[in-house]
């Protein structure tokens, strides 16, 4: 890859903000938040069942009675029964001791407990922003090492084919030759490692902000552009 890194990829804006929108610790976070604030709800409301209408039907044979106070007359009871249906409605307010008592502790309890998953699903942004900016810049430092190793591994290989042809000539001796040779493998297996280190960082890339880079594309864009 000849071209600089930082000119394909995405702006370390988009791809923090792609970080988070894909990420499952955050997204587990934000669900707790939706749990705790249903709790606080929950806790909040409580109190209405203890309040409500009540209301009872009643049929049967009463006995009523009433008093004759007419005027001259000695008060007389008179006695009726009769079959009659009486209705009865009437709200009504219980609250337990204990409930009047903890209710405020239960209430503070739920309201902590969101604020807790708030504080703790902002920690896990703040925590993802700087794992995304480590590894942006930690894949910018591989590509630049890589580019360094690659230079020397082609420089070393021109000259190890140089010594090659100069030892068959017998112009070096065979320490010598031994001495280049080393040099160069060195060279090459140090350009090996550079590489793998960088493909490994840009992998891990990938997988923190979500998705598969298109480095093609997005350098199509980027010329479109300028």
């Amino acid at each position: 890859m000849k071209d600089d890194i930082v000119s394909l990829l995405p702006p370390l804006a988009t791809l923090i903000d792609s970080a988070i929108k894909n990420n499952f610790n955050v997204k587990f976070r934000d669900l707790q938040i939706d749990v705790n604030k249903t709790k606080l709800h929950t806790q909040q409301s409580v109190w209405a069942k203890n309040m409500g209408l009540q209301s009872d039907i009643r049929y049967g044979t009463f006995d009523n009675f009433s008093t004759n106070t007419a005027e001259g007359q000695n008060p007389s009871v008179l006695a009726t029964r009769n079959s009659q249906t009486n209705y009865g409605v009437g709200a009504y307010i219980k609250f337990p001791l204990y409930d009047l008592i903890d209710r405020k502790n239960l209430i503070n309890m739920a309201k902590a407990e969101v604020d807790q998953a708030v504080s703790m699903a902002e920690a896990q942004r703040n925590e993802l922003r700087q794992t995304v900016i480590k590894q942006y810049n930690d894949l910018i430092l591989k590509q630049r090492l890589l580019k360094i190793r690659s230079k020397y591994f082609i420089t070393s290989k021109i000259n190890m084919e140089m010594v090659e042809k100069e030892f068959h000539n017998g112009v070096i001796s065979v320490t010598e030759y031994a001495r280049l040779s080393e040099i160069s493998a060195t060279a090459e297996a140090n350009y090996e490692s550079a590489r793998v280190d960088f493909n490994t960082a840009f992998q891990i890339m990938e997988e923190i902000v979500g998705y598969k880079f298109n480095l093609t594309e997005t350098k199509k864009n980027t010329n479109e552009h300028h």
